[in-house]
């Protein structure tokens, strides 16, 4: 596992800054604090807050600003309206569930490193046609999970993913064992009981687990 990235927008590839990036729904922005910080003393410096609810930019602001050990970036984008206000907040990578040329022009021109979705064939190569080598696999095990990354690497070397859906800390190091798989996404080491109960320390221990899922 690399070191962190920079305290800057940019870093050399999300993909290696642990084995498990976290897939994060914060339901209130108060918790995002206590939370990012369990989940970087477990070892995942890397965290995606998705955009599924109100909360989610307060809680990337409240990250960016009072966990600087983090690497806070945000997920589940569709739109470059949403590019926008996450690089505003002070999200430090990008991810989305697949990708449009106008998503993938914003994302590129926001100067964040980001993960477009993919879950072909074709989407890879219509990527690697435009110059992006790092892309989320999604919905992972859905789409063919580990023999369908498997089959990829051969023909398509180039790419690198970030398998996310459906992973578990059972099929984690099966993906991670793969050439082409950098890191995995997952959101196992939050349990909706431990959020709910503010069980910070339940959180930390399952993010120690997770950053040693690395065959």
């Amino acid at each position: 596992m690399s070191s962190p990235l920079p305290p800057s927008p940019a870093c050399s590839s999300v993909l290696d800054l642990a084995p498990v990036l976290p897939v994060v729904v914060i339901d209130d922005a108060a918790d995002a604090v206590p939370l990012a910080r369990a989940l970087v003393a477990g070892g995942l410096p890397a965290i995606e807050v998705t955009l599924r609810t109100p909360a989610a930019l307060d809680a990337i602001r409240a990250i960016a600003g009072e966990v600087p050990e983090a690497v806070v970036g945000a997920g589940t984008l569709i739109t470059p309206e949403q590019v926008d206000e996450v690089v505003a907040a002070g999200a430090r990578f990008l991810v989305s569930p697949g990708w449009t040329d106008t998503l993938l022009d914003a994302m590129r021109a926001s100067g964040v490193p980001f993960l477009p979705g993919v879950s072909t064939a074709s989407e890879v190569v219509a990527l690697l046609e435009r110059g992006v080598r790092e892309m989320k696999f999604f919905p992972a095990e859905a789409a063919g999970g580990t023999a369908y990354l498997r089959s990829l690497a051969g023909p398509l070397p180039q790419a690198r993913f970030c398998p996310t859906g459906g992973i578990g800390p059972d099929t984690a190091p099966d993906y991670l064992a793969l050439p082409n798989v950098g890191c995995v996404g997952g959101s196992w080491m939050l349990p909706a009981d431990a959020v709910a109960a503010r069980d910070w320390a339940r959180v930390e221990e399952l993010a120690r687990e997770a950053a040693g899922l690395r065959p």
